[in-house]
């Protein structure tokens, strides 16, 4: 062997050694959580975030539903776990510097017990012309042992005659908002959502608009139990409930220009009629309609001095709103707010996104969310020619959003430690800085 070679060789090998040193081994384990068994066999995709949603490897859970990926781009940036599962593809974030992910699946149902409606927002508002209304459903599957349920109408709900919906967006339990389509059924002003109800809470929000001469009659017709049914809509329109008795009206004349009328524990099929009068905008912030509706139930509650205290109302205390977590209702209705300019796209100034100062739990959520929705355009912005890189550093700042997002939560509940929270978001700055500039 000559000299060259030898040098050649030696090259080679060094530069083999360089490379295995530098790459970085993402494991993970994926568990069938109806059965509690390893999910063996099903497909695990990893997706590098770092450039777009692009598809990296592929590979399949072993017998101990065990998966281990070579990171060919190195350990800076993030990427997401996908495994597929009867058909039904489940995720999980992986942020810089984690080397280790594990995720569960379900069996997947055309039918499972245990679904519910945790919260039925709708707002509107309406010119002389027009009502532009959101609607907001938080769906909770509580199936046991659980299951996915999923077929061709997995959600269904119905919408004012005359309604015509121009958005829907689904989100996933830990997921991110989807565009999703809701079908018109055989039966009139009836709607379904094929999309998967995964054990835990999924979300829709769909935007419509209807014509509106100045007065319109709505009758939710319930499909699934709900805890709540809440209706926003601005001080200058008029809300009369056919049954006054089903709502409870949750105005507070010191507290922005909305009013919030509420049903509380309704029933499939339960009579919830309602018709509204007068035109008029909502101008309020998400933050300020969570605060205020937030301080109003602090003040109806009154000092608390139970050991434990502030966390809510007792159990046994005679008040209507006993089992009405305003904190949690807040939270919703402002996560509606997320998309709350598609109601006031015919408004020509902006809606205001700063958040009203309070201690509750609502307000922070509100504050969160609303920061979140003003990053995002309005629906009625001119589309630009979008290139596809662009498309997908588009999806990755919405990752990388929902990935900070997540992690802001996990500090403030005190899931990880300050260094960790640090590490993590430095990395997630950086991924994010790139990100920016090839979006340019």
């Amino acid at each position: 062997m000559t000299k060259l070679t030898q040098s050649a060789l030696l090259a080679a090998i060094f530069s083999m050694a360089l490379a295995s040193a530098s790459a970085q081994t993402l494991t993970g384990t994926v568990t069938n959580g109806t059965t509690n068994k390893p999910a063996t066999g099903d497909q695990v995709i990893l997706i590098n975030l770092s450039n777009g949603m692009e598809v990296a490897d592929k590979t399949k859970a072993d017998s101990a539903g065990k998966f281990s990926f070579t990171l060919k781009d190195g350990p800076g940036g993030p990427h997401l776990i996908r495994a597929v599962h009867e058909g039904v593809t489940y995720h999980q974030m992986a942020p810089p510097g984690v080397s280790s992910v594990d995720l569960n699946v379900y069996d997947a149902a055309t039918k499972v017990e245990g679904l519910s409606v945790t919260a039925d927002v709708l707002r509107v508002q309406a010119d002389s012309g027009s009502m532009q209304g959101i609607r907001l459903f938080v769906v909770s599957n509580t199936s046991s042992p659980a299951k996915t349920q999923m077929n061709d109408h997995n959600f269904e709900f119905y919408l004012p005659p005359g309604a015509k919906i121009e958005q829907v967006q689904a989100r996933a339990p830990n997921g991110q908002p989807i565009a999703a389509e809701a079908t018109p059924q055989a039966e009139k002003n009836r709607y379904a959502i094929a999309f998967p109800l995964r054990p835990g809470e999924t979300q829709f929000q769909l935007e419509f608009t209807l014509p509106y001469t100045g007065e319109v009659k709505v009758d939710p017709k319930p499909l699934y139990p709900a805890e709540h049914l809440v209706v926003v809509l601005p001080k200058t329109m008029q809300f009369t409930a056919a049954n006054p008795p089903s709502f409870q009206s949750m105005q507070d004349p010191s507290q922005g220009d909305t009013i919030v009328e509420v049903a509380q524990q309704t029933k499939p099929g339960q009579p919830l009629g309602f018709t509204l009068k007068g035109t008029g905008t909502i101008n309020d912030s998400p933050g300020q309609i969570a605060a205020g509706a937030a301080q109003q139930q602090e003040q109806q509650r009154g000092p608390d001095n139970r050991p434990g205290g502030g966390l809510g109302v007792p159990i046994d205390a005679p008040d209507a709103l006993q089992k009405y977590r305003w904190p949690i209702l807040g939270g919703f209705a402002v996560l509606l707010a997320v998309g709350g300019w598609m109601v006031t796209k015919r408004q020509a100034a902006p809606v205001a996104t700063g958040a009203s100062t309070t201690t509750s739990a609502a307000a922070s959520i509100a504050a969160s969310i609303d920061r979140s929705a003003a990053l995002r355009p309005p629906v009625n912005a001119p589309a630009p020619a979008t290139t596809a890189p662009t498309a997908k550093s588009s999806m990755l700042l919405e990752a990388l959003k929902e990935e900070m997002f997540q992690l802001e939560v996990e500090r403030k509940q005190g899931k990880i430690t300050t260094a960790e929270y640090d590490k993590a978001r430095a990395a997630l700055d950086q991924t994010l800085e790139r990100a920016l500039k090839r979006q340019g």
